[in-house]
């Protein structure tokens, strides 16, 4: 097979016993369904190329393309709090890197390739209506400005997987800054493997905070490092009502990327406790629950770098990782309440934001008023136009109570009408994934027709300005869409 990439591939190369050399399976019929041309020349590949046979069966899993180094990644993880000592790339190849056009290094990565040494049963598969979630979750996210793999490509095999019946069966090809997760650390650290936790811990230094390198508590460091990436991360997830559903610590980037879409959604109502994904049945992942699980998540990566950290006093280490964890609080809020005070149109830091921002909650809480929409009539208040805000409300009296609280605010700035609602509508969407449209889009595909899936990406991909013919892509689930449930799925 010809060059489509020019592969550098460092974690082959540097990191050997800490993966397994694989190659996916053979597909029947390999078609390039979608193909994220924009990435592809980001990545300086050439789409066409990509689009090409022997493209698509690189991008289907039944090739590897000359320089690739198909590997399946080792990692552990805490699922549900519960750990699993060896999870691993089941279904999945990161088939190599390579160095973009920006000259940062990016993962190539196959989801649904076939079964590995670590599919513990499972085939391997992946079926078109997850792959195409995620490939619309993660456009829809990049857009929106939050870090996040992306999908190059969602590619058919040309063979029917079994999932409660017979479903196309599809691989979707995804870049990342890399994927490294919290559980590949888990992993050697739950076998006592500290050389090789060193080593992987060097690498995740050198590839994502170099600055560290030569530092004498790197490690203690790295662990900081994260968890400040996590703390902004999740905030922008929560400012726009984003609720991943698996926060597992196989699903936490060290990079502090958004990875593995599965039962992910969007709220429409504000809600706290809203959770869609099937198999959350405590609310563990809840949409409001999302920062204290980070925390928790950090904990077990802060535990996996202890013997790194002090490898002679273990309660110096514990010591030492238990105050870096305790300022992700702090970290998070900081970043939440900028971020809110952006939704808000607020430009300087008063004392006073942090409730007017909780009390405007509470109230959506108790109307459920739509998170999205009463985010962007913000805008219309600001301009002089307040109807469209206030309309979400049940209680128009303490609405009103909180306008008169929120134009006094705005009052204490000197900043044209005009210019503070343009800045706040590049921060409030009008588009989001919502969910009965993603559905829609999914069945559809899945029968066949694309048109709906073009049309949510082609909203979703340009979020903040109004686009003629696409008002229902702005609008929340009619009310017989009825409660909303997702599903892992692959």
């Amino acid at each position: 097979m010809s060059a489509i990439f020019t592969f550098d591939n460092s974690y082959a190369r540097d990191l050997e016993g800490l993966y397994l050399p694989w190659s996916g399976a053979k597909a029947p019929a390999p078609q390039v369904l979608r193909l994220n041309a924009a990435l592809a020349a980001e990545l300086g590949v050439d789409p066409e190329a990509l689009e090409s046979p022997e493209g698509a069966a690189f991008l289907a899993g039944s090739a590897a393309p000359e320089g690739a180094a198909p590997l399946a990644m080792a990692y552990a993880g805490h699922q549900f709090g519960g750990f699993s000592p060896q999870l691993g790339d089941g279904r999945a190849l990161l088939l190599g890197e390579v160095i973009d056009q920006n000259g940062k290094r990016r993962d190539i990565h196959l989801k649904g390739s076939g079964r590995t040494p670590f599919s513990r049963g499972g085939d391997g598969k992946a079926v078109l209506g997850p792959v195409l979630r995620e490939y619309l979750i993660g456009e829809a996210m990049h857009a929106l400005g939050v870090p996040t793999t992306r999908a190059l490509a969602a590619s058919l095999t040309g063979e029917t997987v079994w999932r409660e019946g017979g479903k196309p069966g599809a691989v979707l090809a995804r870049v990342a800054s890399s994927h490294l997760r919290v559980g590949t650390f888990q992993f050697f650290a739950a076998r006592g493997e500290t050389d090789r936790l060193r080593q992987l811990a060097d690498y995740a230094i050198a590839r994502h905070f170099p600055d560290l390198a030569g530092a004498p508590d790197k490690y203690l460091l790295l662990l900081s490092r994260v968890s400040d990436g996590q703390a902004r991360l999740i905030a922008q997830w929560v400012n726009l009502g984003f609720v991943h559903g698996v926060m597992n610590t196989d699903n936490v980037a060290i990079s502090g990327e958004t990875i593995d879409y599965g039962p992910c959604a969007f709220i429409d109502a504000y809600d706290p406790k809203a959770v869609f994904s099937s198999i959350d049945h405590n609310g563990r992942y809840a949409y409001g629950n999302q920062p204290n699980i980070a925390q928790w998540n950090l904990a077990r990566f802060a535990e996996s770098l202890l013997d790194l950290i002090d490898p002679e006093d273990s309660d110096a280490a514990i010591a030492r990782s238990t105050e870096t964890l305790g300022a992700f609080p702090h970290h998070y809020q900081a970043a939440w309440l900028a971020g809110v005070r952006a939704k808000m149109g607020l430009m300087k830091e008063l004392p006073a934001d942090l409730d007017l921002a909780n009390d405007l909650l509470a109230l959506m809480a108790e109307s459920h008023a739509d998170f999205t929409q009463t985010f962007r009539a913000l805008s219309g208040v600001v301009r002089a136009a307040a109807d469209g805000f206030r309309g979400r409300f049940l209680d128009l009296a303490a609405a009103d109570r909180w306008l008169g609280r929120y134009v006094g605010r705005l009052a204490e700035e000197d900043i044209a009408p005009e210019a503070r609602a343009a800045a706040m509508d590049r921060v409030n969407p009008i588009y989001i994934p919502r969910n009965h449209k993603v559905e829609a889009a999914l069945e559809a595909a899945e029968a066949g027709n694309m048109a709906p899936f073009d049309a949510l990406l082609g909203a979703i991909s340009a979020p903040f300005a109004p686009q003629a013919g696409l008002e229902a892509y702005a609008e929340p689930a009619p009310d017989d869409f009825g409660p909303y449930t997702t599903y892992c799925g692959t």
